[in-house]
């Protein structure tokens, strides 16, 4: 009996996943709860592995300047490869114009369809903190809490500042602890291969439930938007990852790429960085991405470095004006550039997420907020391939920044 290997069982697990929800139809969401119970037994491990890897990650470097330039380096890494990729995005979606020729009837009943959703992101976003507040609320008052509620931004900030303690107390004390942050790491590791042989289940009932909730005619109706996002998608991840592997990171594209297929079919299933960041970070330290390296950079970009999402913000701020007989400046795409690189540093690694960003990004270039309505029935597709665009471009940074740090010597 041939015994298929995870990648390929997933890969089945898609193609059924779409036969099945084009067959069921409604009925497919039948299977909701095993594409949801494998989501949770995956985000169950991230908050004490981003916790514990992130803590290894920082200790490991073992000096503190070391620390601050790991740190800035990365930052400046995810910072350009963002502006470039809402460049493709805009230089996509003005060569494409995939706004126009949408019929008044179609846009009316997509409209009334998802009003009610766009209503609750437009709710969602007065709520949102200002950049002040997100500021300070990065400290966390309480540890247990911000790692009870899985607030990323504060187990981030709480993992770097214990890691670097670390690195300035004696070694011979550091390195007990160190010694079972690493056994712990090992544990929640082996939890993750455990939910792996659930993979391929949980991405059949994922994918079944997408497409008989969608189907094809709406998918249909805003082809020419969604292609506009995919096809930017596609060009960014696999043109400017591959030269940054290549060139910056020195190492085989073939060989980034074979490593990274089984994270971007989660990512591709799960619409969610998060819960694909233990499949990622175990797939660069089979590339040979040392763990303080993997570990330092992946749990920061699932947080902070979203380039798909600042490209589908790109495409789709275009979209809706377009949508609107909206005519943009070059101001105001300059504006959707310096918006979406900082709508996608605060985007968090879940699933939709971008579209609230989205929200932010409309309305300080005064694009009809409602407009949103019109491009949520395509949204769980694009969020799919977006997420993948994610992680792809943290596993590219994670080499890059080891090659960066190993030439510093």
């Amino acid at each position: 009996m041939i015994k298929l290997k995870l990648p390929t069982r997933i890969l089945i697990g898609l193609v059924l996943g779409v036969a099945a929800g084009l067959v069921l139809g409604d009925k497919a969401a039948l299977f909701d709860p095993i594409g949801k119970i494998f989501i949770r037994l995956i985000t169950m491990v991230v908050v004490p592995l981003v916790l514990v890897s992130l803590m290894l990650g920082t200790a490991s470097v073992g000096d503190i300047k070391k620390v601050g330039r790991i740190g800035a380096k990365t930052l400046a890494y995810f910072i350009a490869t963002t502006v470039i990729a809402i460049s493709v995005g805009l230089l996509f979606a003005n060569l494409t114009r995939p706004g126009l020729g949408l019929n008044k009837e179609t846009q009316e009943t997509l409209y009334k369809s998802y009003q009610d959703k766009a209503r609750v992101g437009l709710e969602r976003l007065k709520e949102k903190p200002s950049a002040i507040d997100i500021l300070v609320n990065i400290v966390p008052t309480n540890p247990v809490q911000a790692l009870a509620e899985g607030n990323m931004l504060q187990v981030i900030f709480l993992a770097l500042v214990l890691g670097t303690a670390l690195t300035m107390i004696k070694k011979e004390k550091s390195e007990a602890l160190v010694g079972i942050l690493d056994a712990v790491n090992d544990a929640v590791i082996q939890v993750v291969h455990i939910a792996m042989k659930l993979a391929p289940f949980g991405v059949f009932a994922l994918i079944a439930g997408v497409v008989g909730q969608f189907g094809l005619n709406i998918l249909t109706t805003l082809l020419r938007y969604a292609l506009a996002v995919i096809g930017g998608l596609a060009i960014y991840t696999f043109t400017l990852n591959t030269l940054s592997v290549a060139f910056l990171g020195r190492m085989s594209p073939r060989r980034f790429y074979r490593g990274a297929k089984e994270a971007m079919i989660i990512a591709f299933s799960t619409s969610s960085s998060n819960a694909t960041l233990p499949v990622a970070m175990e797939s660069l330290e089979h590339m040979g991405v040392e763990r303080r390296f993997a570990s330092f950079v992946m749990p920061l970009g699932a947080t902070i470095n979203m380039d798909g999402t600042a490209l589908y913000q790109g495409v789709s701020a275009v979209f809706i004006a377009q949508i609107y007989g909206l005519q943009l400046s070059v101001g105001d795409q300059l504006m959707i550039v310096l918006m979406a690189t900082l709508a996608s540093i605060g985007t968090a690694g879940v699933p939709a997420a971008g579209i609230i960003m989205l929200v932010m990004v409309l309305k300080q270039i005064g694009i009809p907020l409602e407009g949103i309505a019109l491009i949520l029935g395509v949204e769980r597709i694009l969020d799919m391939c977006r997420t993948t665009t994610n992680v792809v471009g943290n596993m590219a940074a994670s080499v890059v920044i080891q090659e960066w740090e190993k030439n510093k010597g």
